[in-house]
């Protein structure tokens, strides 16, 4: 039975990945060089093209055409596409499906591929989602939907890891995404496909987050993010591997390769009035005198130089730097954060969230493989913990705290088993006075913004999640407090600049899982970004704070090059 059901895993794995293969090779028109047109299309901002689809300049389909060849490159450099939807986009567009009166009239947008899309799977990287009862969706989730509404033409679906819960982009289905910079390491995760695609020339897309997952991609891959907060963007008409979890909501948020196309995207799909194809989204339109507001005033910029738990490490000290000082030169006020003015605690957010996140004891997520099928590493590290008897866990965090003298891992590990139900609305509860504490300190301090790093390290190589799952302080804490923010490439990793000679918080087992694998000179080259944090449901404020940003830099970072690239 065993050898059966390992059969079957492998067998539909490999019939996926025949039927991908295929497809490509069927779009005789997406393969070749990029012509001049094609390169005109790639490089001109989403509302200048739009403009152009409109009085005649471009024809959707050929702009259609440029993309499929873009997602056609990617994929051959970087394995980031999973369902390849280009020849029934035409047919969206011949007849009618895309509504070109829209605001992103003609964009094609890309989409994580656990978001579903009429008439093909949604396997969130499981096999046994393949031909889900018994045949694809027949039709589009809330989410497509609205995409279609606004214009935007979805033609891939793109990569992510198993059980979504990884800064790595790998699964039995699909296969393994890899950087687009460095083959040896990951373009993050869980929306890992869509950096990969997207920093080779993709134009927008669509991910989830739920510790990280759109921000921590961007950063390792160097392209441009945005975790809105809950109730900002519709989450209906998806997949995932945790349905019922809200201890820590899964958000799904924009991603583009310029900010300039972030910005317009967001603002397009927010003027569609989201909140009438998803209940789940307030009834909150678009505020431009915010962004007005922000756009004029001197900001008041909080800097956040460390989570306590694991210090940045050079490169994005480096990263952090570089915008602070570019922002005090440009006139804005920007403020350390120190023992005079620091927030609650961002461990006592990793210790919450981390078990309201998996309250359920790594249950559901595992309910969806089958026998023979590879889990990421860091879920995996995880279910372990999740399943050592008590006993034998208590003895463990007993050595940790009193025989290493690891207070940061011991209490972590102290509390890591299945909540019951009064145990998980003790913790939210917990998380919610946490919030209080949060919003009573940033009235305090009024800042405009936060900005500190996405994560302590730049991107790590595949298999690395075992060591560092628990180091994903930095952008998780913001799903905990449900804040909104942002992350944009800023610099690329310098092996002179960049090295590190010995491990920093050498007896905290999470730091020592991140910088296991911290090497300057092996990850020279690799882009290095910045996360810009606003309060919750303030979208404009953190979009345009990131527009200020770019303007006072006075070194923009550069994107991979489309022909160098692939």
């Amino acid at each position: 039975m065993v050898f059966l059901l390992d059969y079957l895993h492998a067998r539909d794995c490999r019939f996926k990945q025949n039927e991908r293969a295929q497809r490509i090779r069927d779009l005789t028109q997406c393969h070749g060089p990029f012509t001049k047109t094609d390169k005109d299309v790639i490089n001109k901002p989403i509302k200048e093209l739009v403009a152009g689809i409109r009085d005649g300049t471009y024809k959707p389909t050929d702009v259609l055409r440029t993309y499929g060849k873009v997602a056609v490159k990617a994929q051959e450099k970087t394995n980031c596409i999973t369902e390849v939807m280009v020849s029934e986009a035409e047919s969206w567009l011949e007849h009618g499906g895309i509504n070109l009166a829209g605001p992103l009239a003609g964009i094609p947008v890309s989409l994580k591929d656990s978001i579903e899309v009429g008439g093909f799977d949604t396997t969130v990287g499981y096999s046994s989602f393949i031909n889900k009862h018994k045949k694809p969706l027949n039709e589009d989730g809330a989410m497509v939907r609205l995409l279609k509404d606004a214009g935007c033409v979805p033609y891939v679906k793109t990569n992510l890891p198993t059980t979504l819960l990884s800064f790595e982009c790998s699964n039995d289905v699909w296969g393994r995404t890899t950087n687009p910079h460095n083959s040896d390491y990951s373009p993050g995760g869980s929306t890992g496909g869509e950096a990969a695609l997207l920093a080779l020339g993709g134009r927008i897309g669509v991910g989830s987050d739920v510790a990280g997952s759109v921000r921590v991609p961007a950063h390792f891959s160097g392209i441009y993010s945005l975790r809105c907060s809950t109730g900002r963007w519709p989450k209906l008409g998806v997949q995932t591997s945790m349905p019922g979890q809200e201890g820590v909501p899964s958000v799904f948020s924009p991603m583009a390769r310029t900010l300039d196309d972030l910005t317009y995207f967001t603002h397009g799909i927010m003027s569609m009035k989201p909140w009438t194809y998803d209940p789940s989204v307030h009834r909150l339109a678009w505020d431009a005198e915010r962004v007005n507001e922000i756009k004029t005033k001197k900001l008041r910029v909080g800097v956040l130089m460390s989570d306590g738990v694991v210090d940045p490490a050079p490169a994005c000290l480096r990263a952090l730097a570089t915008v602070s000082d570019a922002m005090r030169a440009s006139g804005h006020e920007v403020v350390q954060i120190d023992e005079n003015n620091e927030p609650p605690s961002p461990y006592e957010g990793l210790v919450v969230g981390s078990q309201l996140l998996n309250a359920d004891g790594c249950q559901m997520f595992s309910s969806f493989f089958r026998t023979g099928e590879t889990n990421d590493p860091g879920a995996a590290q995880m279910r372990f913990l999740m399943n050592l008897p008590r006993p034998f866990k208590y003895i463990y965090y007993l050595w940790v705290k009193y025989v290493r003298r690891d207070n940061t891992w011991a209490g972590l590990v102290r509390d890591w088993h299945p909540k019951s139900a009064f145990e998980n609305w003790k913790l939210v509860a917990r998380r919610e006075a946490y919030r209080v504490k949060w919003f009573e300190w940033w009235n305090k301090v009024n800042f405009d913004v936060l900005i500190t790093v996405p994560n302590a390290t730049p991107a790590v190589p595949h298999g690395a999640m075992k060591d560092a799952v628990s180091s994903c302080g930095y952008t998780f804490l913001f799903n905990i407090l449900d804040y909104t923010s942002g992350v944009m490439p800023v610099t690329h990793v310098d092996m002179s600049l960049d090295t590190l000679d010995c491990n920093p918080q050498s007896n905290n087992g999470v730091a020592q899982g991140a910088y296991k694998h911290y090497d300057g000179k092996v990850m020279h080259g690799l882009p290095v970004g910045v996360q810009v944090v606003g309060r919750r449901l303030d979208e404009e404020t953190v979009l345009t704070a990131m527009e200020r940003i770019e303007e006072a830099l006075e070194h923009k970072y550069q994107p991979i090059d489309v022909e160098e690239g692939v």
